[in-house]
């Protein structure tokens, strides 16, 4: 219960003596139930929820949290979302602003496009590692200890953590980081809602649509002769990788550390072992569109 209601806290006790209009929030009061929807920046009837609060309300912008705080997402004044790679994005651009150059840490399913973004655009890089936010974090603390200079580590999940506030995992000091630039803009005479942070990402090319397949392993099928789902997974992986080889139309990434990811097609497919599960997680993305 003490972590719904450090929700309650952050539109009471930060943003409203700051200033902010939050008479349109719902769903403050802690319930360990969950009656209105799932609390997952994800889930569809969670961002549908904050998007119709966003447009009923006439708000600047709409965040939204998970129970723990440490996964958060937003919406803009329009109604358009940011999370997953376009959370990345725009947490790209403005940690690229005031760290010219530095390295964005991500998970291994993130699109082609926010590679493109990141490098092309905003003059960063890029360095996609493997799933889970830990593995994200740590990763970023690495390199920065080999030399390579890195500000942010995030996952499409919504999880983040910056340099800057020690690598902690917090949805709400990212939210904060959003907050700040729009504040910025409106004390500079800015209007138009929450204009300057989607013009922040205008260019980011996204997909038409992205799936994620969970392939189970039957542990008991005669394939598997008697071995681990593990070593069946790892075979499967080899095997893919050999036939990806013999395509020309098909392309390895040079560079990856989490299962085999391929392009060609017309899109990229990233096809992985579950570190626990007898499953094997299949991403396919199509070719990438502009952001509409």
């Amino acid at each position: 219960m003490l972590e719904m209601e450090l929700v309650v806290f952050f539109a009471g006790k930060v943003l409203e003596p700051l200033g902010v209009v939050t008479s349109g929030s719902q769903f403050l009061e802690p319930d360990g139930l969950f009656p209105n929807h799932i609390p997952n920046p994800e889930d569809k009837a969670a961002m549908k929820a904050i998007t119709q609060a966003v447009l009923d309300n006439k708000a600047d912008l709409g965040i939204i949290f998970d129970t723990d705080v440490d996964r958060s997402a937003a919406v803009d004044s329009t109604g358009r979302e940011f999370n997953r790679n376009r959370l990345i994005a725009l947490m790209s651009a403005i940690v690229l602003e005031e760290h010219p150059g530095t390295t964005i840490v991500t998970d291994s399913v993130t699109s082609d496009g926010l590679t493109t973004f990141i490098e092309k655009k905003l003059g960063g890089k890029h360095h996609r590692f493997k799933r889970g936010y830990k593995n994200v974090i740590d990763e970023a603390i690495r390199l920065n200890s080999v030399g390579e200079e890195s500000h942010l580590a995030i996952e499409t999940s919504g999880h983040g953590a910056l340099k800057e506030n020690h690598w902690l995992d917090d949805g709400a000091y990212l939210m904060v980081k959003l907050l700040n630039k729009l504040a910025s803009a409106r004390a500079s005479g800015q209007t138009g809602g929450s204009k300057v942070l989607t013009d922040l990402v205008d260019e980011l090319q996204e997909p038409g649509v992205a799936v994620e397949l969970r392939l189970k392993i039957d542990q008991n099928h005669s394939d598997l002769k008697g071995g681990s789902f593990r070593e069946y997974g790892e075979a499967v992986l080899k095997h893919l990788e050999n036939k990806s080889e013999s395509d020309p139309k098909l392309q390895k990434a040079p560079v990856n550390y989490e299962g085999i990811r391929v392009s060609g097609y017309g899109g990229w497919f990233l096809l992985r072992l579950s570190l626990h599960d007898p499953v094997l997680p299949l991403n396919i993305e199509p070719q990438v569109m502009r952001m509409q």
